[in-house]
């Protein structure tokens, strides 16, 4: 069973807006070094989920999910890392 410390959150931003704006809770057993961003931005279109999984995602929103859900009171703006975790880990992706 993965730990918070086995974590680590990632953002990324490809944009301006909230849509365009990423955040990945990543399997650092798998990734230490978290998402390769350069390996990811040449991978087949159609085999994108599984090179995001294999690199150890776990989880990915984009800002609206995220605002939505802190909204809901289901993830803590102020702790995103811990509350991702704890919402991926009620949802069973781990």
């Amino acid at each position: 069973m993965l730990e918070l410390k086995d974590t680590g959150l990632e953002e990324f931003s490809f944009g301006e807006e909230a849509d365009d704006q990423f955040y990945v809770l990543v399997n650092k057993k798998i990734s230490p070094d978290g998402i390769d961003v350069e390996k990811l931005s040449k991978a087949d279109p159609m085999k994108f989920n599984q090179v995001l999984s294999d690199m150890g995602c776990i989880l990915m929103l984009n800002g609206i999910e995220v605002a939505e859900l802190c909204m809901r009171g289901e993830l803590d703006n102020d702790n995103l890392h811990e509350s991702m975790f704890d919402l991926a880990k009620d949802e069973g992706f781990f």
